[in-house]
């Protein structure tokens, strides 16, 4: 199933289910938690805005794992995922504008389009043998990324959530796959286009750390609430390492393809 989050005509914050034909139906949620259960009414959805699928209890990221991507960075494998974490206040809609810092300036903004994993049931060390039992679904994530505070070490602190944590570095969507829809999250082409020109194109199966491995490490003494993001890592092709680089401007438009999933789009502007 797959399932949106947007305001109606009285801009009010509903969900909807997507049917074979493109329609939408309201779902009605239950005490308005859209993880403890649901309905699919008769209703049919009046769409005024499209919103990011959920509001994240927390985001937690994964850098560096795609085999090609490390090599294109000239970084060495990693013998455990490399975690940090986006500020929730990065979220993002689909369609609306991803923000070029100009007040804190950032002048390399970099895409990153990534598949992300929504918690759906509380969990904790939880084993790579049941992992994808806890997952509600799937979306579509853009990790965006201001290269020159995340790697200068004076403006980074020597860490990565200044750089991630922008308002608006966080857009995700356009909607959630459940889980049954998408047996084997590891097997999904990818795709970003900035204007229309392909940047990235490869195939989740080309993490280091699958899916149920990484669930099984976040959630390792560590409580993984309902509506937790996991942002998987990026591929390939990236702004940083292109020659020259290829950092967003004023105007770009961003697209996100994942097989089964849909397309995340979003445009630039300066703040």
């Amino acid at each position: 199933m797959k399932i949106i989050r947007y305001l109606d005509q009285k801009n009010q914050i509903r969900y909807a289910a997507e049917g074979a034909s493109g329609e939408h139906r309201v779902l009605d949620v239950v005490n308005g938690d859209i993880f403890s259960d649901f309905q699919v009414t008769d209703e049919t959805a009046q769409i005024h805005k499209l919103l990011a699928p959920m509001v994240p209890t927390s985001i937690v990221c994964i850098g560096l794992n795609y085999r090609e991507h490390a090599l294109e960075t000239d970084a060495p494998i990693p013998q455990w995922p490399v975690v940090f974490m986006k500020f929730p206040s990065a979220l993002q809609n689909p369609d609306d504008a991803i923000i070029l810092p100009r007040y804190l300036e950032s002048l390399q903004v970099d895409y990153e389009g990534e598949l992300v994993v929504i918690i759906g049931k509380t969990c904790k060390n939880v084993s790579r043998d049941n992992a994808l039992d806890y997952v509600f679904g799937y979306t579509i994530g853009n990790d965006v990324s201001a290269r020159d505070w995340q790697k200068d070490a004076a403006k980074s602190g020597s860490q990565w959530c200044r750089a991630k944590s922008f308002d608006t570095f966080a857009p995700l969507g356009p909607c959630v796959v459940t889980q049954d829809e998408i047996p084997n999250p590891n097997a999904l082409t990818l795709n970003t286009r900035v204007n229309g020109k392909e940047l990235q194109h490869s195939n989740t199966s080309d993490m280091i750390f699958d899916v149920p491995t990484l669930i099984e490490f976040l959630s390792g003494s560590t409580t993984l609430l309902p509506g937790t993001a996991i942002f998987t890592g990026t591929p390939n092709g990236v702004g940083m390492a292109r020659t020259p680089p290829r950092w967003l401007q004023h105007g770009d438009n961003v697209e996100i393809e994942i097989e089964k999933i849909g397309v995340l789009r979003n445009h630039v502007e300066n703040e």
